[in-house]
């Protein structure tokens, strides 16, 4: 089972755009808005050196910004 985490804020296009990707390829995901939980943005900054959103872990590994190609490569491995 593949453990995918999208990293969001509230007025993020590319958010959008990435939930929308993952839901047309019946993805299952869990979903952390950054902008009401500041302790998740910060252990971002932390984890990946980026500020921005979004940023997906898919089983551990981190896809910063709106990658499909990534995220569905990670999803095979």
């Amino acid at each position: 089972m593949n453990k995918v985490i999208v990293y969001t804020t509230t007025q993020c296009p590319y958010c959008v755009m990435l939930k929308n990707f993952l839901a047309e390829q019946n993805i299952s995901f869990q979903e952390v808005n950054v902008e009401t939980n500041p302790d998740m943005m910060q252990m971002l900054v932390n984890t990946t050196g980026q500020m921005g959103v979004p940023q997906t872990e898919v089983n551990g590994q981190w896809i910063v910004g709106f990658d499909p190609n990534n995220i569905k490569k990670a999803l095979k491995n």
